[in-house]
Formats: C-alpha cells, sequence, structure tokens
C-alpha cells in the first residue's frame, strides 16, 4: 500500500446522501478479487446510460472533476453491503479522501485498510468544503493528514480527528500484510523460544 501524502487539488462535489455500496460499485462487477481496475466502473449507474455513454452531468465526468483525488460526499456514505470493491472502485479512479458528515462502519474501516483517509466533520463544515469544491477548478483543497487539517481554497484551515493507529499505517502505506511484516523479527524471536520451551509442538 503506498504512503498517504500530502494532497492538494481539486475536490468534487457529490451531496447526495445514502450512497451505498452497490452505487459505488454495482454488484455485476464484482467479478475479480483484484484490487484494480474497477475505477473505471465507480458510480457506474450514474456515470453512464445503459448503451455506455457517459452522462454529461455527472459529477465526475465534467472535465474539471475527471483527475480529482478529494471527494465532498452526504451524509452516511458507503451504507449497504460490506462489499469490499467499493474501496477498491474508489482507489482505482484516484479518489484518496473522502469528506463527509458520516460513512457507514465497514466502508469506513475498508478505507484505511485500502489507504483511502475518509474524513468525518460537522454538517456546517462539510457544507463550507461542499461550496468551495463546487468551484470547480477555481478552487483547490489541501489534505494534510499529518497536521490533520483540510484547508480550502480561500486558506481556512478545517480540523479533524483521526485515530493514531489508523494515521501511522496510513502516512506508513501499512495494510494487514504490511503490519504483520514490522513484526517479523519479533515473531521469528517468539517461535524460536516456543520451539524451545515445547518442542513437543
Amino acid at each position: 500500500m503506498d504512503k498517504f501524502e500530502t494532497i492538494t487539488g481539486v475536490a468534487a462535489p457529490m451531496p447526495l446522501v445514502n450512497i451505498d455500496t452497490d452505487m459505488i460499485i454495482p454488484k455485476v462487477f464484482l467479478k475479480s478479487i483484484q484490487r484494480t481496475g474497477f475505477g473505471v466502473n465507480l458510480f457506474d449507474e450514474m456515470r453512464y446510460t445503459r448503451d455506455g455513454d457517459e452522462i454529461a452531468d455527472f459529477v465526475l465526468n465534467k472535465p474539471q472533476y475527471r483527475e480529482t483525488e478529494i471527494l465532498v460526499a452526504g451524509d452516511n456514505f458507503g451504507c449497504g453491503s460490506s462489499r469490499e470493491h467499493a474501496p477498491w472502485a474508489i482507489k482505482d479512479f484516484g479518489i484518496k479522501c473522502v469528506i463527509s458528515t458520516s460513512f457507514a462502519d465497514i466502508f469506513f474501516n475498508n478505507c484505511f485498510k485500502n489507504g483511502i483517509l475518509p474524513i468525518v466533520l460537522p454538517q456546517e463544515q462539510v457544507d463550507v468544503l461542499m461550496k468551495d469544491a463546487e468551484k470547480g477548478q477555481n478552487a483547490r483543497m489541501t489534505i494534510d493528514l499529518e497536521a490533520q487539517t483540510v484547508t480550502t481554497s480561500d486558506g481556512e484551515a478545517i480540523s479533524f480527528e483521526v485515530d493514531a493507529f489508523k494515521k501511522h499505517c496510513l502516512l506508513n502505506g501499512l495494510d494487514d500484510i504490511g503490519l504483520s511484516l514490522e513484526k517479523v523479527a519479533a515473531i521469528d524471536t517468539y517461535e524460536e523460544k516456543s520451539a524451545q520451551a515445547r518442542p513437543w509442538v
């Protein structure tokens, strides 16, 4: 997993509430356990017509938001089934941070495990960021995980909370496997001592 670094760029506004995981990545595309290749189908039923043509009015199809790394979303983002393909699709599209007033618990935790920073803020602060994001190319937000701040295009810094352990994992690019590899020496030492103390095991 890549280390999470400070992001400065255009944020896409998506004020719709209760965006569930089936809206994020429809079940018809859940045919692989590889983490890549899902970005093209992110929000598929909102991005494309039945014939596969882009819907011009959808936010991520607009020129100013095609390469966004930040999504400002409505309440209860990521609700629905617990499919991990949802954060895979978001990450594969290029989005590294999602800001909302609330997230579904499983989706929230899956984001951290896949290198995405989900930020929870009060409604009034999300409203400020939503309006800023609506400016398109004229608004560039900065997400500083180390400092735990979101800075608007006008220079307003908004602080956010994040679990210290999850922050450590993102900053150091550690998923579950990476965390285990950090402890290889300690695991080897334990195995050696255990073998000596209990040779019959």
